[in-house]
């Protein structure tokens, strides 16, 4: 079973930290690393003990710290799809834009496809393309736990934005009821 704790979400920056065993992950930094670590120290978790960044869609909000923070912990950078590459290309640019820190491009070190399956230590994510909030977005399934962890594809209450540049409706809807709601009604989704 996995447990999970958001490190807070909203337009200044969205994180998710995930935990099977011994093994923890983040899941999307848009935090800065500094912040970062601030909001793992409240929850008793040393930075140093995460394995691997996940990442579900390349936005600023989601991704602003992972570079940095990545390379300061040695650890891999694994996600979004590849579609998600104009949007990296672009990191700087929407860093200045909704006013976060100045943040290079960044390129993970493996590009996820639908189907594939992520194993960081003892936790094993199998991995869903549900482009529509953008073209390579992501998300993270834990079948031993019926959890979906979707990104910005579901809100509270609502769906994920499309009007972003790439951003697609009919794709988005089409990712929800074709992917997620495929799961089934024993499922929680962690937006």
């Amino acid at each position: 079973m996995i447990r999970f704790a958001s490190l807070g979400s909203g337009s200044k920056g969205n994180a998710l930290l995930v935990e099977a065993g011994r093994t923890r992950v983040l899941l999307d930094c848009g935090f800065g690393p500094r912040e970062l670590s601030r909001r793992l120290a409240r929850l008793d978790v040393a930075p140093e003990s995460i394995a691997a960044v996940l990442i579900t869609h390349e936005h600023a909000d989601h991704v602003g710290g992972a570079a940095e923070l990545a390379t300061r912990l040695g650890v891999p950078i694994e996600g979004p799809q590849r579609e998600e590459a104009f949007w990296l290309d672009a990191l700087p640019e929407q860093c200045r834009m909704f006013g976060f820190p100045a943040t290079p491009a960044l390129v993970p070190d493996r590009w996820l496809e639908d189907g594939e399956v992520v194993r960081v230590g003892g936790l094993v994510l199998d991995v869903l393309h549900t482009p529509g909030h953008t073209p390579g977005h992501v998300c993270y399934i834990h079948r031993p736990s019926k959890l979906a962890i979707v990104g910005d594809v579901l809100f509270a209450g609502s769906i994920g934005r499309t009007d972003f540049p790439r951003g697609d409706h009919a794709a988005l809807i089409h990712s929800i009821r074709a992917k997620l709601f495929a799961l089934g009604d024993d499922y929680a989704f962690i937006p």
